[in-house]
């Protein structure tokens, strides 16, 4: 039995991206994910092939997740592109029983996170107390546990510096397009989708997620436990049914350019500054 809600695949027709030649045109989101991306020389080429993107599919706002990877699965013979959060991945997919372990450490990591969220003084308690997605999208972002959320950035900077980190020969920028943003909580029930605004859910002192213009992506309404999975198919869970584009780089000539720098890990994790990042810590070694 399926639920009637489930993630919607962006332009479940087709949309303007670019085809792996660089040459912008129509596609599927399918098509997307199984070619192996557009190939982008430096940064302000990235930018400019982004900027034709975003002024091609007005419909969408574009988010955007840098990987060292492009993790692929493959299904009745063909093989593409997979961005699922880390509380549902894995190779086979994960056994009923990971599936509840994992949400019960999830669960642990929630209270936990209301006490020490306490003892350390921040506002807002009350809010964090009555709504789940907001425990997830502080867990997820400060990698506490394994959440149903996935991270994204509004930068495609940040998005490209990550990419970069621990790369080697390649590295991936994936654009996803998710209906108009409008708060700190976008619900969307069309889509099927949440999109959670890090800098306008953590208090001040949560560092991280100013730095890095970060957003969350969750499914909508969002999976309170294990017993809503079965509701769903395992290729709903994916957030690669939102992808608009995908592109690769060498990260060594996005290095060289000077003009364009990347953004360094110091920057992109300010831990020693950020006092939500000694809560995280505290969390994770108490779970």
């Amino acid at each position: 039995m399926r639920g009637q809600l489930s993630m919607e695949t962006i332009a479940k027709e087709q949309l303007f991206s670019f085809t792996d030649t660089g040459r912008l045109a129509k596609r599927t989101c399918l098509s997307i994910r199984k070619g192996d991306g557009c190939r982008v020389s430096d940064y302000l080429d990235l930018a400019t092939k982004v900027a034709k993107l975003q002024y091609k599919n007005p419909n969408y706002v574009m988010l955007f997740r840098g990987q060292k990877s492009d993790y692929r699965r493959t299904t009745s013979g063909s093989e593409f592109s997979t961005l699922k959060p880390t509380l549902f991945r894995g190779s086979p997919a994960p056994s009923e029983a990971t599936l509840q372990q994992r949400f019960a450490k999830l669960e642990a990591a929630e209270n936990n996170l209301l006490i020490e969220f306490e003892r350390a003084g921040f506002p807002d308690l009350e809010r964090l107390q009555r709504h789940r997605i907001l425990r997830w999208s502080i867990l997820q972002h400060y990698e506490v546990c394994d959440t149903p959320l996935l991270d994204v950035t509004h930068s495609l900077r940040i998005a490209a510096s990550f990419a970069s980190q621990n790369a080697h020969a390649k590295a991936y920028i994936f654009v996803l397009g998710v209906p108009n943003i409008s708060g700190a909580i976008t619900a969307s029930a069309e889509a099927g989708l949440q999109i959670i605004r890090l800098a306008s859910v953590c208090p001040p002192a949560a560092v991280r997620p100013h730095i890095q213009e970060g957003y969350l992506l969750g499914e909508y309404p969002d999976m309170g436990g294990n017993h809503q999975k079965q509701f769903y198919g395992h290729y709903e869970i994916d957030f690669g049914r939102r992808v608009a584009a995908k592109f690769w780089f060498r990260p060594d000539e996005f290095r060289r350019n000077s003009d364009f720098p990347l953004v360094g890990r110091g920057a992109l994790y300010p831990d020693a500054n950020d006092e939500m990042y000694d809560v995280a810590q505290t969390i994770k070694n108490n779970l």
